[in-house]
């Protein structure tokens, strides 16, 4: 099938794209501050880009609620893009300095460890 559609074939290393998931993982629950900081700008980008559509303010404060409650949604789906490319480098590093097989393991321990901390951080709060 993927031969069919490109003419040449793509290699993907399974263990690579879990590594680097698992460490965006253990950001995201680690970072959750900043997350939300990240989501907070994304929705208000969201809206204010949307405002730009609309040409009168009855139509615009009509739908409002139901645009914001949407444009918060995409906000929390594209704030995982960072920790995404922030995973992928911190994997890069852990397969650069440890080797190929420390990167799972050392992912699934970061997740870990960070939920055990975002654990106390909220239980602290």
């Amino acid at each position: 099938m993927q031969i069919e559609i490109l003419p040449f074939q793509i290699e993907l290393n399974t263990a690579t794209i879990s590594g680097a998931c698992l460490w965006a993982l253990a950001l995201y629950i680690g970072l959750s501050s900043f997350k939300e900081w990240i989501t907070e700008q994304l929705a208000r980008w969201f809206n204010f880009a949307e405002r730009s559509l609309y040409t009168s303010v009855e139509e615009f404060e009509e739908t409002r609620p139901a645009r914001e409650a949407q444009n918060a949604f995409y906000a929390s789906v594209f704030s995982i893009i960072p920790f995404l490319v922030a995973g992928i480098f911190c994997n890069w590093g852990v397969e650069a300095s440890l080797g190929s097989s420390w990167a799972i393991s050392t992912g699934i321990m970061a997740c870990m460890g960070c939920g055990v901390y975002e654990l106390g951080r909220q239980d602290s709060q």
